[in-house]
């Protein structure tokens, strides 16, 4: 396993053996989506594996994150979506997206959303905005606006509310 792939499994189960691994891809379709999208970033067999796991899971599926997305480790998708992310966007490391998001763009460079950043259901990230590291965007924001790292925003239009504990939704997080 590469630690791509590891960094998911201890994001969703605290763990990353062999057994976790068979038991996450047996039961969780969120994760099988995952391990397609980070597989198609290797090289070689993998990455054809990767190809193929990708086109069987990505019909089923209500995730659009496509594979030209610069996604950091430790990526964790809360209740499988929907989701909706742009190619341009950049994902940190530690990241929970949840439910109902959209990182889009209408021109040019969508999102870059730092590190231990937890995102709400519900929430439309739009233009290039900055997101910083440790960050709680509540549920139904709407993000216009550059977020500084260590805040919490909710709102739309989204709002800086306070700068007490953010990403504190954030467990299990992955170490790079």
């Amino acid at each position: 396993m590469n630690n791509y792939i590891k960094s998911d499994l201890m994001r969703y189960y605290g763990k990353y053996d062999t057994f976790t691994f068979i038991k996450a891809y047996l039961t969780n379709r969120t994760f099988r989506f995952q391990y397609a999208f980070r597989l198609c970033h290797c090289t070689g067999l993998a990455k054809i594996a990767g190809l193929f796991l990708w086109k069987i899971n990505r019909a089923k599926h209500t995730i659009q994150l496509p594979r030209q997305t610069k996604v950091g480790y430790g990526l964790y998708i809360g209740h499988g979506g929907p989701i909706i992310v742009n190619p341009t966007a950049v994902i940190g490391n530690n990241c929970n997206l949840s439910q109902f998001l959209t990182i889009g763009s209408n021109h040019g460079q969508a999102a870059i959303i730092g590190d231990n950043t937890y995102i709400g259901p519900n929430v439309c990230i739009v233009k290039n905005v900055s997101i910083g590291n440790n960050v709680t965007i509540g549920a139904g924001s709407v993000v216009t606006k550059d977020i500084p790292d260590n805040a919490t925003a909710v709102g739309n239009y989204a709002k800086v509310i306070n700068f007490n504990n953010p990403g504190r939704y954030i467990g299990n997080r992955w170490n790079v």
